[in-house]
């Protein structure tokens, strides 16, 4: 007799049930199917059909919050505050929970006059021995009882090109000035200023400590006991901050020299004091440390040869293993945990759509760091000066905002993700040096190009240039004080090298060069229609000149179209048309580009043939990049009315 197995019977059981019904509908069926001796009472009020129904519940309770863990596990479809924020904040982005107002603030003091010379030589002058320092940080409050704070120092000791300061007469005593006016621009946002002591022993990793108040705007400072600052980082990974000193001969005497662009040095300071901060749902901000101790903040990353890749003859080889690279490229400590000291924060917090308060509204000061060197001075006269402090907002307070919905948060943080904080293409490295403060550096125009190098196929005498992968060239132009395009100073390219070193790719060389200016001035001719007056028609057609030539809409190595610029002439009223002039233009273009270019005359000194440079009716720039300019618009246009006609509309 041949051996046989009893088969198990398979039974069928179907896996799209998600709800009550359905789960008691198939459990029914189910019993009919495979238990038809065993039971068959389906009576809604019988024994079997209350297990029938309690498991039916437990399945349909269990699906839900399958379900609903599954939709939170997802940014896109998360609901819950507590998961938008930690998963946002997973991707690097912090969720807002309100925004600060931001407005522009003039600030005021006074300063006595000095003399020179004797009788009707004798002149005055601002005494800017006089001139204060009011450092970041000052509190000011509007009529309506909202704070601000200064984000900026406000330094009337200099006036750069970035940082402008208007000097006018206060006082005056027999015709000649006592006391003059200084007014400077400073940037203010809205905020509450606050200070928390927090008392550290024994080294703990990963310390956690939640600041008092909520919407916490930014973090001001952060010291220890015994003097040392503790910087924030995005990620505790981070070792390397960005901090500034001021450009004078004290910290640097080559690049004090240039401080009227750059008043301010940026350095990256390596430094394993450092937290980062973390947004809790209840509105908290929580500031969180690394692991290591006094003795050993951070652990150098060295890696190991024996934890990977074939090992020497006669020892254990360790290719058939799966490793980690980040195991031994990695520090484990990431930054150092306070211990055995206090620590001071201050922070601002604050903001929401109420902070948007009316222009001329802001006139309170409530505290203010001064620096002023008295040494010499007249303790008198300083101590008017110090009092002379007024502010002002000629604009009104816009920006601030309440908390963003938890919509906003997982759309801006999916953006901001995408981003990655990181300078790859040509536009992200313009856009990223767009955005270095002013203070390091007033950047007005920037180009990006692909550096070059000599083809090495090309042959020993060959000057053939082919792309350079590992390398780009950015060329700058900054403003002086009338708005003028300059070449940057050195000072200003150092802040800009270390302000991307931060963003670029590892593989990007990034080469700052100044750009060039090409002067340039305009002629050209026009009709005017019939019953208009020529003399306010020319003075029309010149203002469209200019403000088609706005240095504001003009980039680095942007062409002239002369069918543009004579149509943007025919639009003013009462130009019937724009005729080519005859003097210097051989070709017959609409309007004619000339170049300016003499040093005497406040020109760059960049002489430009602009007749080889025009083809097709486009005044190309210089391949080596430039930027044209019309620098002196009301000397440098040349409008004529040649005639009338009694044509156009």
């Amino acid at each position: 007799m041949p051996y046989s197995v009893t088969k198990k019977s398979v039974k069928e059981v179907r896996y799209l049930n998600k709800d009550f019904s359905s789960f008691k509908d198939n459990l029914i069926e189910f019993t009919k199917i495979y238990f038809p001796q065993a039971y068959n009472d389906f009576n809604e009020s019988s024994p079997g059909m209350m297990f029938i129904e309690m498991a039916s519940y437990v399945g349909d309770v269990l699906s839900y919050y399958i379900d609903n863990q599954f939709k939170e596990s997802l940014l896109s479809f998360a609901e819950e505050k507590r998961t938008v924020y930690n998963m946002a904040q997973s991707l690097g982005y912090k969720p807002k929970l309100s925004s600060a107002s931001t407005t522009d603030i003039d600030v005021f003091q006074t300063v006595p006059a000095t003399g020179t010379g004797t009788g009707a030589n004798y002149v005055t002058k601002p005494d800017l021995n006089y001139a204060m320092n009011l450092k970041a940080g000052m509190e000011i409050q509007s009529d309506t009882g909202v704070s601000f704070v200064t984000t900026e120092d406000c330094n009337f000791k200099f006036s750069s090109s970035y940082d402008p300061m208007t000097i006018t007469v206060y006082e005056s005593s027999n015709n000649l000035p006592v006391t003059y006016l200084l007014k400077k621009g400073v940037r203010a946002s809205s905020g509450t200023v606050a200070t928390e002591f927090f008392t550290f022993n024994a080294a703990e990793k990963y310390k956690r400590i939640a600041l008092g108040n909520r919407n916490v705007l930014e973090i001001i400072s952060c010291k220890d006991s015994d003097g040392n600052d503790w910087y924030e980082v995005p990620f505790l990974a981070q070792d390397t901050v960005f901090t500034d000193m001021e450009n004078t001969s004290q910290n640097d005497d080559q690049l004090y020299t240039y401080s009227d662009q750059a008043p301010y040095l940026l350095k990256l300071l390596k430094t394993s004091r450092r937290f980062t901060t973390f947004i809790r749902e209840d509105g908290r901000t929580e500031i969180r440390f690394g692991a290591g101790t006094s003795d050993s903040p951070d652990e150098e990353i060295i890696p190991n040869p024996d934890e990977v890749g074939s090992s020497l003859p006669g020892s254990p080889t360790y290719l058939n293993t799966t490793f980690d690279p980040s195991n031994f490229l990695a520090t484990k400590a990431y930054g150092q945990a306070p211990s055995n000291t206090e620590l001071t924060i201050t922070y601002r917090y604050g903001g929401g759509i109420n902070n948007n308060v009316r222009a001329n509204s802001i006139r309170s000061i409530q505290s203010a760091n001064i620096d002023l060197d008295e040494t010499g001075l007249s303790a008198a006269l300083a101590t008017t000066t110090k009092a002379s402090i007024a502010i002002n907002n000629p604009t009104p307070a816009a920006g601030g905002r309440s908390a963003e919905s938890i919509t906003e948060v997982k759309n801006n943080a999916l953006a901001y993700f995408q981003t990655q904080q990181r300078a790859v293409t040509k536009d992200d490295y313009i856009v990223r040096v767009y955005a270095l403060p002013p203070k390091y550096g007033n950047i007005a125009k920037a180009y990006v190009v692909q550096d070059s190098q000599l083809d090495s196929k090309s042959g020993a005498n060959s000057d053939a240039r082919v792309a350079n992968p590992l390398a780009l060239n950015m060329y700058l132009l900054g403003f002086d004080s009338s708005k003028k395009l300059v070449a940057v100073n050195q000072a200003v390219k150092e802040n800009v090298q270390t302000y991307l070193t931060q963003f670029r790719m590892v593989t990007d060389a990034v080469n700052i060069k100044n750009a060039f200016v090409i002067n340039i001035g305009v002629k050209f001719n026009i009709l005017t229609k019939v019953g208009y007056n020529a003399e306010e028609v020319v003075l029309l057609a010149i203002q469209r000149v200019k403000d088609y030539f706005n240095i504001d809409k003009w980039q680095i190595g942007q062409p002239i179209v002369l069918a543009d610029l004579a149509y943007q002439i025919s639009l003013v009223d009462g130009v019937s048309s724009v005729v080519p002039p005859e003097e210097d233009n051989p070709n017959g273009h609409p309007v004619l580009i000339t170049n300016k270019f003499k040093i005497s005359g406040g020109y760059s000194g960049n002489a430009y043939d602009m007749v080889g440079a025009t083809k097709d009716g486009i005044v190309y720039p210089s391949l080596d990049p430039s930027c044209f300019e019309l620098k002196f618009p009301n000397t440098d246009i040349e409008g004529r009315v040649i005639g009338s006609t009694s044509g156009g509309n």
